[in-house]
């Protein structure tokens, strides 16, 4: 059964950084995008980045610059890298791994960034 955990949030004051992990544990194959989707409150889910195989990268203009994700694919982790936070930062951050087959998803990992 396959399982992701995540790791690093937490509470940070605006500028500040946190570093997000998430690693897959379980028989995990064929895996195509690793990415970090966030929730902010009363708001629907967004995508923050997402990076391929290949280590393509992509990322949503509101974090261009600011964030950085990136993968081992050996440990089937991925990690964001979030520089220079925003309280508009603020969301329940959650990791996603789609696969040839199927997508699936962490349990969600608050950051708060206070103003």
């Amino acid at each position: 059964q396959v399982q992701l955990v995540e790791s690093g949030g937490g509470l940070v004051q605006a500028g500040g950084s946190l570093r997000l992990a998430c690693a897959a544990s379980g028989s995990i194959f064929s895996i195509n995008r690793m990415g970090w989707y966030r929730q902010p409150p009363g708001k629907q889910r967004e995508l923050v980045a997402d990076i391929t195989s290949g280590s393509s990268t992509n990322y949503a203009d509101s974090v261009k610059g600011r964030f950085t994700i990136s993968r081992d694919n050996a440990k089937n982790t991925v990690y964001l890298h979030m520089n220079s936070l925003k309280p508009e930062d603020t969301a329940v951050y959650y990791c996603n791994i789609a696969t040839r087959w199927r997508d699936f998803w962490g349990q969600g990992t608050q950051v708060t960034v206070s103003s």
